[in-house]
């Protein structure tokens, strides 16, 4: 029987966590840590700034004008501000000035330094309002799906105490479940947003590979990185990604090239007609070649019939054909990349790293010139495949993840292997992917990926309104 965590507080959306006062707001963020289950804080938090500083910087400033100078000439237009008093945290791969930035190791800070300038996504967030409660852990430098982690412990699930996260954005999406915070920022790589996602039931939103917000994170591979975040729920979602629509510019200028996936970012986003729905199909969980949990597949395919009808045998063929191949080459690719991040760190720091995540970056350097080639040639053929898909649809729909959130002991290799092959498409075509939580009769939940051609569409708002 799964072993049911503490009840959590009340979910609270972004307009309630608006309406308070900073005080408020940053007793309520702390009242909130200091009541969760000491091994869900340990796993999941990395650091957490000061009562005060939170509430300063709930009601701090834009452009360098004071919270004082704002009660006397009124606040900033919304416009500016549209997640002002919202308190976040952030993956402890992006860097705060004076604060470690660890990754999930116990060393990163020894052998780069303490930060002291903070990240783009972290800047951008002030600028819009929102303030940095702290920042979480994650799964050692991000190469992982479950939400272990050797040094920090593992991150169980909020609500179902014995299951894990998911991960590698472990820490934040558990605590946007746990309803900590409402929002918190994450990243993706092979599946870091998505899983979690559907395992803790919250929304999820990954962007595209070399966007401003993922440039000066921590890398585990730079050509699939994306940030990411997690809501509760779909109004703040909406609300999150309409704020960042100046993120949403800066990923669609540094997409994949039109050669390599035929879709080019649009100069704003609009919205459909209301009598004009946009073109989408779902994959049905039995299409995909790998073994579900019968709840699972069953809660995925009503789901996703909600959003759009199943997709037509051509158009299957045409879209599996073209992930062929996809597991070994986002391996390949993934690895590589992080054998060439951490080649000078593995002699000097080999008893600081967990042994496997070690042997996996170093195995990275091995890889014949061969093995990198084909994986080049699969990653073409991935993109190619969804070029000639969003020639005639706007997103597609197909399950995150294949079961529920797992026990440690079903952590295997095998349940990586079957995550991947619902995570990879979209990682090797280089694609957002909005992740919409789907609940199940056990109680746990699983979620559904909405592969879109830019992070901008215009399909976001009829999605999210559905």
């Amino acid at each position: 029987m799964d072993t049911i965590a503490p009840k959590t507080p009340a979910t609270l959306p972004f307009a309630a966590w608006q309406a308070m006062t900073p005080v408020a707001a940053a007793r309520e963020v702390h009242g909130r840590i200091a009541a969760l289950p000491p091994a869900l804080r340990s796993a999941a938090l990395a650091w957490v700034g000061s009562e005060a500083d939170l509430a300063a910087s709930l009601g701090g400033s834009v452009s360098g004008r004071t919270a004082a100078a704002d009660q006397e000439i009124g606040p900033p237009p919304d416009q500016l501000r549209p997640l002002h008093g919202v308190p976040y945290l952030l993956k402890d791969l992006f860097d705060l000035a004076g604060v470690p930035t660890q990754a999930g190791s116990t060393f990163l800070d020894k052998a780069r330094g303490t930060p002291r300038r903070e990240s783009a996504i972290a800047s951008r967030l002030h600028e819009l309002g929102a303030a940095c409660a702290g920042k979480t852990h994650l799964v050692e430098f991000a190469a992982g799906l479950f939400g272990d982690n050797a040094h920090y412990g593992d991150c169980p699930h909020p609500h179902f105490s014995d299951r894990l996260s998911g991960g590698s954005s472990s820490g934040s999406a558990a605590l946007v479940a746990a309803d900590v915070v409402p929002f918190a920022i994450g990243t993706d790589t092979g599946g870091s947003v998505r899983v979690p996602a559907a395992f803790c039931g919250v929304y999820g939103f990954r962007l595209t590979p070399h966007g401003d917000l993922i440039r000066d994170a921590m890398p585990l591979s730079p050509s699939l990185d994306t940030a990411g975040w997690f809501t509760r729920n779909a109004t703040d979602m909406l609300t999150a990604w309409e704020a960042l629509a100046d993120c949403r510019a800066a990923a669609g200028r540094h997409a994949v090239p039109r050669s390599q996936t035929g879709v080019a970012a649009s100069a704003s986003p609009t919205s459909f007609e209301s009598n004009v729905a946009p073109r989408g199909c779902f994959l049905p969980a039995a299409a995909l070649g790998i073994s579900f949990d019968p709840d699972t597949a069953a809660a995925c395919d009503r789901a996703a019939a909600a959003f759009a009808p199943p997709a037509d045998g051509p158009t299957t063929v045409a879209l599996l054909s073209s992930w062929q191949n996809g597991i070994e080459a986002y391996t390949v690719t993934a690895l590589s990349e992080a054998h060439a991040v951490h080649r000078d760190w593995l002699a000097p720091y080999h008893e600081h790293y967990e042994p496997s995540i070690w042997q996996r970056f170093s195995d990275g350097g091995r890889y014949t010139p061969d093995q990198l080639v084909r994986a080049r040639t699969t990653v073409a053929a991935v993109r190619e495949g969804f070029r000639l898909y969003f020639e005639q649809h706007d997103y597609l729909v197909l399950p995150a993840t294949p079961f529920p959130a797992l026990r440690k002991a079903d952590c295997t290799p095998e349940a990586r292997k079957q995550l991947l092959t619902l995570t990879m498409p979209a990682s090797l075509g280089g694609l957002p992917v909005l992740t919409i939580p789907v609940p199940l009769p056990s109680g746990l939940t699983t979620g559904l990926q909405i592969i879109l051609p830019t992070a901008d569409s215009p399909v976001m708002p009829w999605l999210l309104n559905r």
